[in-house]
């Protein structure tokens, strides 16, 4: 098993009530996410930044 740090962009169009759930459907696309926080939001682009640590069990991402 590894652990990798991800850079994800996330969509904002969907309700903020969903927007955790959204954050980690993305993430474990990549590996199980460990962590995460939201590091930056283009409120133009409609479009937030989420930095993670992800552990992975093939070691490829």
């Amino acid at each position: 098993m590894t652990t990798h740090f991800i850079t994800a962009e996330i969509d904002l169009t969907e309700s903020p009530a969903k927007l955790n759930q959204a954050i980690e459907s993305e993430l474990k696309k990549r590996g199980e996410p460990l962590r995460w926080a939201i590091t930056n939001v283009d409120a133009k682009q409609e479009k937030a930044t989420v930095e993670a640590i992800v552990t992975n069990p093939k070691s490829q991402i």
